[in-house]
């Protein structure tokens, strides 16, 4: 467990951006927002889908 915190102390602003550069490197600029739309359709859908799964314990508990 501390070694997951020593690493997570480690991370800074010149290291995220490093990150940044080698993404925007790897999938150039006109993917990444293909990648961010196709990011939050998914986060959108796995939302939607939880929600599914809670609704029908609510209305079977009333």
């Amino acid at each position: 467990m501390m070694l997951s915190s020593i690493f997570l102390g480690m991370i800074g602003p010149w290291q995220i951006a490093i990150i940044v550069a080698v993404i925007l490197l790897m999938f150039g600029g006109k993917k990444i927002p293909e990648l961010m739309r196709g990011l939050g359709s998914g986060i959108k859908e796995f939302k939607d889908a939880t929600k599914e799964d809670e609704d029908p314990k609510i209305e079977e508990k009333e």
